[in-house]
């Protein structure tokens, strides 16, 4: 078997590996295999196409880890971590003495508290936080 059959091969292993578990790095690695396989092909030594596979996939992979974290300075969640329900709007008719109240929110009842500072009076409110089962709301 030849040189480049067998960076192929391991290429292609790569992929498969990649497609079972989803990350991206692998195929920054296969892309590397794949650059050995085109020096086999052109006739170059062993330890040069070890080279290209080393340099090729880590550098890749460094890349994209470089651009992943830029990526994420930019368009950070801010304090939504994801959380689709922060800036929502709901409606207190009415105070708890401990401080809680009923809201109506999404179909179901839920128990709202004032965020740090706030003094709870009724009106409406905006989502800032959800922690667990409860909502933190401020004042609008």
């Amino acid at each position: 078997m030849t040189d480049s059959t067998i960076w192929w091969v391991l290429a292609g292993l790569v992929v498969g590996a990649e497609l079972l578990t989803g990350t991206f790095y692998l195929l920054m690695v296969s892309a590397g295999l794949i650059g050995a396989a085109i020096a086999a092909h052109l006739g170059v030594s062993l330890p040069f196409q070890i080279a290209v596979a080393a340099l090729l996939g880590g550098g890749l992979s460094v890349a994209l880890r470089f651009y992943r974290k830029a990526a994420a300075a930019k368009n950070p969640l801010s304090k939504t971590d994801g959380n689709l329900d922060v800036g929502a709007r709901v409606m207190v008719d009415a105070w708890a003495t401990d401080g809680t109240a009923q809201v109506k929110y999404r179909g179901a009842n839920w128990v709202a508290m004032p965020v740090t500072g706030e003094t709870p009076t009724p009106g409406m409110h905006q989502i800032e936080e959800v922690v667990g089962s409860r909502l933190l709301i401020k004042k609008l």
